[in-house]
């Protein structure tokens, strides 16, 4: 068989390459050894969000009595019934990606997928069985899986990464998280949220390392609010297993100390899935466990293409999908505008939830702007205080010579729905006075958009 393209992987990238080729008018083939959609659609994004759902559902249930609502009984997470819908969700969606890719006349094939020559891909079915399909373009979108340190172990039972944090059998006692980037913060809610005993550790400053730091500040007060333990600045220097439990031997501000708990999740980041893909044997440029590409994701050997997690870009699903547009569009001989990774979104669905594009005020300081930093605080929210989640602000960035927006800042109650707003405001570069004279709809929260803004003018 011969294909215009063949899109080994199909996550968010490699589901939307697809797709998008197909609609072209391209013959294309997808070739996925686990499950359609990928990690994110399957183990990753869409799961953890049902959890994170039925964690908030109990939290509100917990707290009914706040908002005028008495009942009799005792109100009890079902960690069963909660995983069972959550897989329930991917399963759906899994089966909306198949939907898709038929109606689009994608071809699927099983297996592991491997680039035998040039123009060439080899797909290894799980009975062993060889086929090989022909491609003038082949698109590498393979994603990345849990990063595995050598001082923590992962065995799957006592020591987990967040695939199995998805499927636990039963709510442990007590759970240590390592790590406290997005996975990270919002395993430690979930499990916090029902009535886990949880301490985050964190080897750098603050939680969400990559945040702004008043909206990191923010956010480690919620998860004490919720009686989480947060330790930053603290190393974990080893990982010991018992049959009743985990000890971890950590060193931080207090200096050194043993924590317990029963299970321990290794939520330290990810690695590229570029092994076994036969990158080596074609001469595919690789850097620090990521392929090379230019700005429209073509490798350094020709008819080869990678896009989502195997590069060295945000490893975020949306960013996946954004350059699977651009590489197909170039493929098909359009005129596509490159990713602009400077406008990039990022959300952590914690409660209260995490928003931010653009550049954070020490960032901004550091690339040599003078700024303007306006604040919205949602304790002054009538929107927020209906809801009954006044923690949390918007903090905005601007230019003080120019007055574009830089950066956008947000934590507070669904604050990732209000992202849409900076983020276009930031790649239109957009001025203060322009934001300040739209209308914004009474009462939302993302009003906190207008009133930061005015506050610099």
């Amino acid at each position: 068989m011969k294909y215009d393209i063949v899109v080994i992987g199909s996550g968010p990238g490699g589901h939307v390459a697809a797709l998008k080729a197909a609609k072209r008018g391209r013959s294309v083939a997808v070739v996925e050894k686990a499950e359609l959609g990928g990690v994110c659609l399957n183990w990753g994004c869409i799961p953890t969000k049902v959890m994170l759902k039925s964690a908030q559902v109990y939290h509100y249930m917990t707290s009914a009595a706040a908002y005028g609502i008495d009942f009799e009984g005792e109100v009890r997470p079902s960690l069963d019934k909660i995983v069972a819908r959550s897989r329930g969700v991917a399963e759906q969606m899994n089966k909306g990606i198949a939907f898709a890719f038929k109606k689009a006349g994608v071809t699927v094939l099983a297996g592991h997928g491997r680039i035998a020559e040039r123009g060439v891909v080899e797909v290894t079915a799980a009975d062993g069985s060889v086929e090989r399909i022909e491609a003038d373009h082949i698109i590498l979108a393979t994603g990345s899986r849990p990063r595995e340190l050598p001082s923590i172990p992962i065995d799957g039972v006592r020591v987990i990464s967040s695939k199995e944090a998805l499927v636990l059998g039963e709510l442990p006692k007590s759970m240590i998280i390592i790590g406290s980037g997005a996975i990270g913060c919002e395993f430690a809610w979930v499990y916090a949220a029902l009535g886990v005993e949880v301490t985050v550790v964190e080897y750098l400053p603050q939680m969400l390392p990559l945040a702004d730091e008043e909206i990191s500040r923010t956010l480690e007060r919620s998860f004490r609010k919720m009686k989480a333990t947060v330790l930053t600045s603290t190393a974990v220097k080893a990982v010991r297993v018992s049959e009743n439990g985990c000890e971890v031997d950590v060193e931080g501000k207090k200096g050194a100390m043993t924590l317990t708990a029963e299970v321990v999740l290794s939520a330290v980041g990810v690695k590229s899935n570029i092994e076994g893909l036969g990158l080596e044997e074609l001469g595919v440029q690789t850097e620090r466990d990521k392929i090379v590409v230019d700005e429209y994701y073509r490798t350094n050997v020709e008819g080869v293409y990678a896009i989502g997690d195997i590069i060295a870009t945000p490893a975020l699903a949306h960013v996946a999908s954004a350059e699977a547009t651009v590489c197909v569009e170039a493929i098909c001989g359009e005129s596509p505008e490159p990713v602009d990774y400077t406008t990039i979104p990022s959300c952590v669905y914690t409660t209260p939830e995490v928003a931010m594009v653009g550049l954070t005020e020490k960032q901004a300081i550091e690339a040599g702007y003078e700024v303007k930093v306006g604040k919205y605080q949602f304790m002054a929210s009538g929107k927020a205080t209906a809801a009954g989640e006044r923690d949390g602000l918007v903090k905005l960035v601007y230019d003080a010579n120019t007055n574009k927006l830089l950066g956008a800042h947000i934590i507070g109650g669904a604050v990732t729905e209000m992202l849409g707003e900076p983020t276009l405001a930031k790649r239109l570069g957009l001025t203060a006075e322009q934001i300040a004279s739209t209308v914004h709809s009474h009462p939302t929260m993302y009003e906190g958009l207008l009133e930061a803004t005015e506050e610099i003018l």
